[in-house]
């Protein structure tokens, strides 16, 4: 899968992709908009060019309070997000170009406000995701929300998705109509954070692709 030409139907109008960045943005928004006065920190894991996170704090009032990394492995990605964030004049947009499963690439901005883990959930598999969802609380503040993305189709993960967060102590704020084409939720953080453990691997980034080849039903 070239990683980069992937993201070119974000910009075909009424993509399922381009109506999935629109929700994911808005979710976003109100993210930052619940949160209390003062600095903010956003990570965002596989953050690929960094359309969710810099399309919804270009224009918003909070923009300046956020401190936000963008951690992607692919060069080509992570250079389109970098001019997009330097043209928008977000200077406190760092974007960095590594293996986003790693914990080590964390450690000085966690606890987080906000958590993005948009794209990753289809890509990897179930026992990856439960685990990287296990270290959610490692990486969110209290009160902090967790946005992420998971498609609908069989078999729909997103049920277990839900009940894996609300078994580590998050609340579901929002979720997508099943019908929407996509999937994307919002869970809220109401315990409190836990130590970051270093030298971690969260999850093995395999692809959707890949992982339709080797499954059952393929």
């Amino acid at each position: 899968m070239d990683w980069q030409t992937w993201h070119d139907e974000y910009d075909l109008d009424d993509s399922v992709l381009a109506r999935r960045l629109q929700v994911v943005q808005g979710r976003l928004r109100l993210a930052l908009d619940a949160r209390p006065p003062g600095p903010l920190k956003v990570i965002s894991l596989c953050s690929g060019q960094g359309r969710d996170l810099l399309g919804a704090m270009v224009d918003h009032p909070r923009r300046g309070d956020v401190r936000a990394r963008l951690v992607e492995l692919d060069p080509r990605n992570t250079a389109i997000a970098q001019a997009a964030a330097a043209a928008a004049g977000l200077d406190q947009v760092e974007v960095v170009t590594a293996d986003a499963a790693l914990t080590d690439h964390y450690q000085d901005m966690v606890p987080a406000d906000i958590v993005l883990a948009c794209g990753i959930f289809g890509n990897i598999t179930d026992e990856d995701i439960e685990r990287t969802i296990g270290f959610c609380p490692q990486l969110c503040a209290t009160g902090a929300t967790v946005i992420w993305t998971r498609h609908r189709g069989a078999p729909d993960r997103v049920p277990l998705i839900c009940a894996w967060f609300e078994e580590r102590g998050f609340d579901l704020k929002w979720l997508s109509d099943p019908q929407a084409g996509f999937g994307v939720g919002a869970h809220r953080f109401t315990g409190q954070p836990q130590p970051l453990a270093l030298g971690e691997r969260m999850f093995h980034f395999v692809g959707y692709d890949v992982l339709e080849d080797t499954s059952p039903q393929a």
